[in-house]
C-alpha cells in the first residue's frame, strides 16, 4: 500500500470538527469517490472527530490518501486522542450505547459506513480509530 499523500489536523474544538469535515470531503473527491461514498467518509469523520473531542478530550486526525496493489486509491483517517480510553470496548460497540446524550451511533455507525475499521485504546491512556474507504 502506497501513501500518496498525508495531513495532520488538530481536533480542539467546534470550528475543527467544521474543518475536518470540509477537508475531508474535498479529499475523498479527490481520489474520485462518488457522492454516497463521500458522504459516508465525512459522516464518518464528523462522528469520530466529535468523539474525539467530547470523549477524548481533543486530539487530532491523520488524513492520507492511499493506493493499493491493484492501484485502487482510497483515503484512510485516524482519530486520536490522550483521553481516558474506553473500558468496555464490546459495549462502547453496541448500537445504541452512549455515555453522554448522543444516539450511540457514532463508532458503530462509523464502522458500517467505511470498508474497514480498526479500534485501539488504553484505559487511562487513550484511543485511536482507524478507518479506510476505498474506491
Amino acid at each position: 500500500m502506497l501513501v500518496q499523500k498525508t495531513e495532520r489536523l488538530p481536533i480542539r474544538t467546534q470550528n475543527d470538527i467544521v474543518i475536518v469535515r470540509q477537508k475531508v470531503r474535498a479529499w475523498a473527491a479527490e481520489i474520485g469517490l462518488g457522492i454516497i461514498d463521500q458522504t459516508k467518509v465525512v459522516t464518518a469523520a464528523s462522528e469520530l472527530a466529535r468523539n474525539t473531542l467530547d470523549y477524548g478530550g481533543g486530539g487530532e486526525v491523520a488524513l492520507e490518501s492511499l493506493r493499493n496493489d491493484n492501484h485502487r486509491p482510497g483515503i484512510r483517517l485516524t482519530f486520536e486522542d490522550q483521553g481516558p480510553g474506553i473500558a468496555d470496548v464490546g459495549l462502547a460497540l453496541t448500537d445504541g450505547y452512549t455515555t453522554g446524550g448522543g444516539l450511540g451511533m457514532g463508532l458503530t455507525g462509523s464502522k458500517r459506513l467505511m470498508n474497514e475499521f480498526k479500534l485501539e485504546t488504553e484505559v487511562g491512556k487513550g484511543t485511536r480509530v482507524t478507518v479506510t474507504k476505498w474506491k
